[in-house]
Formats: C-alpha cells, sequence, structure tokens
C-alpha cells in the first residue's frame, strides 16, 4: 500500500485515526519509514515462496515498542500477496490461549480477505459468511444474489473432492452456499439459516441442530487444531494463497491465568508448532512481551520443551529467518522520523488540498527538534511522539495558529499520550 493507493476519502480517515491517537486500521505503511527492507524480505521468504507448508513466527516487543503497529504492516503485505488476514487479540479472559475452540472461533471471526480490505468493508458482522458469499458469487457487495444450479454443482464437486479437508467444514460450506439457489427462501429464513451455519464454526449450539444437515460433529477442544488445518486448506481451495493469523498478546495476559490453565496454552502452542509443516497455507505470527520467553513464574522457560522449540530474542535487529523478532532492537534512524512526518503531510493534503501547512523543509526541521525533546528511556515511544506531533502542527497550521516553541508541543503531546 503506497500513497499512490490513497484517495480523497483513504487520506481522511487516515488522518482523523492520527489525529485521535488511533493507529488507522488501513494504509498504515504510507506513512511508516525505516520497516520497508525487511518487510520486504519477509513478504518474499514467507509470503511469496513456492512451498505452501505452514510457517510460525515469534515477535518479541517491549510496551511501546510497535508491535501493533508491525502487525498492521504485516497485514499489508499478506493482503497484497493475496492471503485471508485474522487478527486475534489475547487475554486471560476473552481469548484465552488455553481454549483453543474459542481461538478457532475468533479466527473466523475476523478474518478478512484482501478486497473486502481495498473496499473499506471491514464491519460485516460475519466476515467469514462474506468471503463464502464473494466465493460463490463473485460480487463485491451483499444483496439478493441467486447462483445458478450449475455454478452451485460445480463447486460442490470441487469442494467434496478435497478430501484434504475436514468433511463436515465441507458440508457446513456446501449448506452456507445452497442458502443462495433461487428457491431457497424467503431474506428471514435464509438469514436464519446462514446465521446458524456460521454457529457451526464457533462451535456454538449442539450436534442435534446439525445432524439434519449432514454434519456429525461441531468444533470443539478436542479437534480445533485440526480444524484450523481444514480451514487453511479450504482457503487455499478457494484460490487464496493461504491465511495470515495474526495473535496479538495483552501484555503479561498469561500472568494472570491458573497453572493448569497456562498448561494448556503452552500445550496447545507446542502443538501448533509441531504441526505447522503439515498446515498447508497457514502463516502465524505470535506477538508477545519479552516476559513470555524469561519469565521464570510464567514464560516459557517453565516448560522445557517449548523452551527449546521457540528460544530467547537475539539482542540484535531482526532477520526475516529468525523465529523471533525482536522488536527492541529495530535501528530507527532520525531519516525515518523525518519521512514519516513528510509522509503524513502528503496525506494530509491528499485530505484536504485547500488548507495552508508548513513546507516540507520547515516541517522536517520542526520535527527534528521534536524527536531531540524527546528523553530517550521515556515509556512513550518515539514514533508516538513524531506522528502525533506532526499532525498537531498540520492543524494548527491549517486552522492559521502559530507554530509553539517544540519543547512546549512536546510538552502538551506527552500529555495527551498518557491520557489515552
Amino acid at each position: 500500500m503506497t500513497l499512490s493507493d490513497i484517495g480523497h476519502a483513504e487520506a481522511a480517515e487516515v488522518i482523523e485515526s492520527l489525529r485521535k491517537g488511533i493507529p488507522p486500521r488501513r494504509y498504515v505503511s504510507s506513512y511508516t519509514s525505516g520497516t520497508e527492507g525487511f518487510l520486504n524480505k519477509v513478504r518474499a521468504y514467507h509470503l511469496e515462496g513456492s512451498s505452501t507448508r505452514g510457517k510460525i513466527r515469534f515477535v518479541s516487543g517491549s510496551w511501546g515498542s510497535g508491535k501493533t503497529h508491525f502487525l498492521r504492516l504485516l497485514r499489508e503485505q499478506a493482503f497484497d500477496a493475496g492471503y485471508l488476514v485474522s487478527t486475534v487479540e489475547l487475554n486471560a479472559d476473552s481469548t484465552p490461549f488455553n481454549k483453543f475452540e474459542q481461538v478457532f472461533f475468533d479466527i473466523v471471526r475476523n478474518i478478512t480477505s484482501p478486497e473486502m480490505y481495498r473496499e473499506g468493508q471491514m464491519d460485516f458482522a460475519a466476515p467469514f459468511g462474506e468471503v463464502l458469499r464473494r466465493t460463490l458469487l463473485g460480487a463485491p457487495t451483499c444483496g439478493d444474489d441467486a447462483v445458478s444450479h450449475d455454478r452451485l454443482t460445480e463447486l460442490k464437486d470441487r469442494l467434496f473432492a478435497a478430501e484434504d479437508i475436514d468433511i463436515d467444514l465441507r458440508r457446513a460450506v456446501s449448506q452456507f452456499w445452497e442458502t443462495y439457489l433461487p428457491e431457497g427462501g424467503d431474506r428471514a429464513t435464509l438469514e436464519n439459516a446462514r446465521g446458524r451455519l456460521l454457529q457451526w464454526f464457533a462451535g456454538e449450539g449442539t450436534i442435534g441442530m446439525y445432524r439434519p444437515l449432514g454434519i456429525q460433529k461441531i468444533v470443539s477442544r478436542a479437534n480445533a487444531r485440526l480444524m484450523l488445518q481444514s480451514l487453511s486448506r479450504f482457503i487455499t481451495h478457494i484460490g487464496y494463497r493461504g491465511l495470515v493469523i495474526l495473535f496479538d498478546e495483552a501484555e503479561m495476559s498469561y500472568s494472570t491465568m491458573r497453572k493448569s490453565n497456562l498448561k494448556q496454552a503452552h500445550n496447545n502452542l507446542l502443538h501448533l508448532i509441531n504441526s505447522i509443516d503439515e498446515s498447508d497455507g497457514l502463516f502465524l505470527i505470535y506477538a508477545t512481551t519479552p516476559d513470555f520467553y524469561i519469565d521464570e513464574r510464567h514464560g516459557i522457560t517453565i516448560y522445557g520443551a517449548l523452551a527449546q522449540r521457540i528460544g530467547k530474542p537475539d539482542d540484535r535487529p531482526p532477520r526475516p529467518l529468525d523465529r523471533i523478532w525482536n522488536l527492541d532492537f529495530v535501528q530507527t534512524a532520525m531519516e525515518d522520523y523525518l519521512n514519516a512526518a513528510s509522509r503524513i503531510r502528503q496525506i494530509y493534503l491528499a485530505a484536504d488540498s485547500t488548507v495552508s501547512v508548513p513546507g516540507d523543509g520547515e516541517l522536517r526541521e520542526y520535527v527534528k527538534k521534536l524527536v531531540e525533546a524527546h528523553p530517550e528511556f521515556s515509556r512513550v515511544s518515539t514514533w508516538r511522539v513524531v506522528i502525533t506531533g506532526t499532525v498537531e502542527l498540520l492543524d494548527a497550521s491549517a486552522q492559521g495558529e502559530r507554530l509553539p516553541a517544540a519543547d512546549k508541543l512536546h510538552e502538551d503531546i506527552m500529555d495527551k499520550l498518557r491520557n489515552l
């Protein structure tokens, strides 16, 4: 995703998010600087290779190191390479890794396609249902579309010939597609039928609900990991390169787990690592804090087999083939901050070309002073100060206000960021 991809509406969306101190949902690469080389190599090694075998990588980064931002950059690379992407926020309460059936449901619930991303259609209540609908109909929007019997028969024949995909997953997809036949029924009946079939992926309901549809089991703790393999194979079956899953773990979430739950979470992760080669088209990224690797009470050090398979972050800048990408050692030059400010200025003008803003050279000189005013070991990252400060400078200029001194703006920014 580049600046040339951004229109007026997309530019306004990016600037409004940055103005609120919230990372935009799309186009984060349009203003990011300094990580392009690493991400291009990640894409070449892991997203565009000829092998379809599954892979897993870990991301380590302290609070404020930019893990979530990095995952959004990686998501854009995955979309560009033709993958479906699911971002799952892991925490001990709503999505604990010890309950992998819940994790599986959240994977399905958060799936987005490249087409949906480019169109800004990221708010579907059931996005996987939209993926299935588009596969069947080839249509970009929801509606009362109907499919021909010939088209449905063609897709079902291909699907049921794919014996490496779980049979009940194939049955659920087939039944979902059948709701788009012209004689399917009234809209309310069809929506209810589709919703019930999508519930199957969530492990909701009883097997008695699904047996009339030919489905013989539901997603459960016992089969959720295997079901994920089938889901990934199905995604390659319908024409995508595969499925990228971005696990973003809440800081220290595992430290609140009971011992038995933590053991199960570690077991699930070990099983995923051990079976990843068999998960065609699957690329897992697990982002967490350094404590995950070294904490003696809750980290993977208490589980020898898992610690041996993963290891510890290296104290150097990350390389694409590393098992763990250590963001705490990403080297950022002053020029990267200044380039990001220049790009935000371009996006700002794309959102509203009528406003008066500082010239690029003036803006870069101001941002340089802002970086120099920021303490080296502050808990608030320099990146957040630069991004927030750049937007505030552009806003002040656009409204005809006098620009404050850099140290005064730095104080205001720190107060704002601490309260977010």
